[in-house]
């Protein structure tokens, strides 16, 4: 893992969310099973059992491609792990 002071702060943000520190139970019980396989500073790869799918095994990819400031781009890929087959995009 590296990078920098703001990935520091974002998986430490994001581990308190999963481990039910900060935010809301409902976060908490949808982000169980999520775990951070590859963090750099614009770029997060994560590895994820959706609940209640027919144990259904995921990776996701966050990268973000730009940073001005306020203004970001960001894009988040979730492929079936294995078959590397795009299920979902979203972008930012």
């Amino acid at each position: 893992m590296e990078g920098g002071d703001s990935l520091k702060k974002s998986l430490a943000w994001l581990h308190g969310v999963i481990n039910g520190k900060i935010g809301h139970g409902l976060e908490t019980r949808v982000l169980q099973g999520l775990h951070v396989t590859h963090a750099q500073k614009g770029f997060m790869r994560f590895y994820f059992l959706v609940p209640n799918a027919v144990s259904e095994h995921v990776e996701i990819e966050s990268k973000v491609s730009a940073n001005r400031g306020k203004l970001m781009h960001a894009v988040v890929e979730v492929r079936r792990k294995g078959k590397g087959e795009v299920i979902a995009i979203g972008k930012l």
